[in-house]
């Protein structure tokens, strides 16, 4: 008995260890997912202000890139706080450029590896910003969610990921919803352009990742901040000199630099570097499902703010094309293994309905026999 009451205690010390553990990691999850909505929507809703003061959005796209070179530098500094066996900045810049190859970080490995990124990334960038100047943010938004099956789509091409039915009915429901999203607003060219724009900024995200899976492989956590402090290495490098001659061909001009809205430029890029931590690093404290959601939240954020401020109008397509994008981005959040889950929880049910009914009926059996015994002392004592 002693034995089996130590045994006991030590199954509710480890439930109570997990369901901890898992508590923690909600909570956590809430607060990234709140980070995550409010960074986005945040720098969606900031840039789109900007652009009433400031029109160059390649421009803006490099001025926040070249804020990803503090992500190593916070990293470091999360590891001088965090480890327990401390390094030197130099050690763990070696011990992390390993993940680019045998020979670190070289000049071939920096045009071959990093430089394609770059321009993958400043693409991205900027054809999301230049998308937000012709339509609104909700539909930049709920539209850049495609960017998901996207994922998808070039993962089971190129990579010979797992083909799943249900990620490919989520494709679907993005491709109808982009469909349905240029209908709303009767074909303008305006809309066409913007919607176009932000479908090839989803596009060039899946890439990207797609890319980087198929290149670069997975990365851990000072890897993908090296990493991502390389690109904004490569954009000060190799990219300054377009916002350059965007200024002088008057592409993107700007009468003075003292009407340049610095505040706006700053919130902005800082908006968006907690976003890219949030999205990179969140994983370290919360599930990846959970991050994912603060993106699709944004969506609700963002019509809320255009509604009071701008003159979005949402009729029935607009509504329809954003529950059906925002469907399709659930969908594809489901694990791999969704439905074999599935059918071991239909198993069990089905598992305990057959084992109730049988117990239900030796209780009906087993109670008549006893109340026949019960009754026949009476009927003895009554003949008495």
């Amino acid at each position: 008995m002693q034995a089996g009451a130590e045994g006991s205690g030590r199954v509710n010390r480890c439930c109570w260890k997990c369901s901890v553990t898992q508590l923690k990691k909600i909570f956590w999850g809430v607060a990234v997912v709140l980070g995550v909505c409010s960074s986005w929507s945040g720098s969606t809703q900031l840039a789109k202000l900007t652009f009433k003061k400031f029109d160059a959005p390649f421009t803006l796209t490099w001025f926040a890139t070249n804020w990803n070179f503090l992500f190593f530098p916070l990293y470091y500094l999360g590891h001088v706080f965090k480890s327990a066996e401390k390094q030197s900045p130099k050690q763990r810049y070696r011990e992390c450029c390993r993940f680019f190859g045998d020979n670190g970080l070289t000049l071939k490995v920096f045009f071959t590896k990093a430089a394609p990124f770059g321009v993958l990334w400043t693409l991205t960038n900027y054809l999301y910003l230049h998308a937000i100047k012709k339509i609104n943010t909700t539909d930049v938004s709920v539209l850049f969610c495609c960017n998901k099956a996207f994922v998808f789509l070039l993962s089971w091409i190129v990579l010979r990921d797992r083909f799943m039915g249900v990620r490919i009915v989520a494709a679907i429901f993005a491709i109808a919803g982009i469909v349905m999203m240029t209908y709303a607003d009767g074909f303008h060219s305006h809309s066409v352009i913007g919607i176009a724009l932000v479908v090839g900024s989803a596009s060039m995200s899946a890439l990207y990742k797609v890319l980087f899976k198929l290149l670069l492989g997975s990365a851990k956590f000072g890897e993908a901040a090296l990493f991502l402090s390389v690109l904004a290495v490569f954009n000060v490098l190799f990219v300054t000199c377009i916002p350059v001659i965007l200024y002088f061909t008057k592409v993107e001009y700007w009468s003075s630099f003292d009407i340049i809205p610095w505040g706006n430029l700053c919130g902005f890029s800082i908006l968006l570097l907690t976003f890219n931590i949030l999205l990179n690093f969140g994983i370290a404290v919360t599930y990846p499902t959970l991050i994912s959601l603060g993106i699709v939240l944004s969506v609700p954020v963002n019509a809320v703010v255009d509604h009071y401020t701008s003159e979005i109008v949402f009729n029935s397509v607009r509504v329809i094309a954003i529950v059906i994008i925002g469907l399709g981005f659930l969908l594809l959040l489901l694990p791999e293994e969704w439905d074999v889950w599935v059918i071991k929880l239909l198993t069990r049910l089905k598992v305990r309905k057959k084992e109730e009914i049988p117990e239900g009926n030796g209780d009906i059996a087993s109670g008549l026999p006893n109340k026949s015994r019960r009754t026949r002392p009476s009927m003895s004592s009554f003949a008495h």
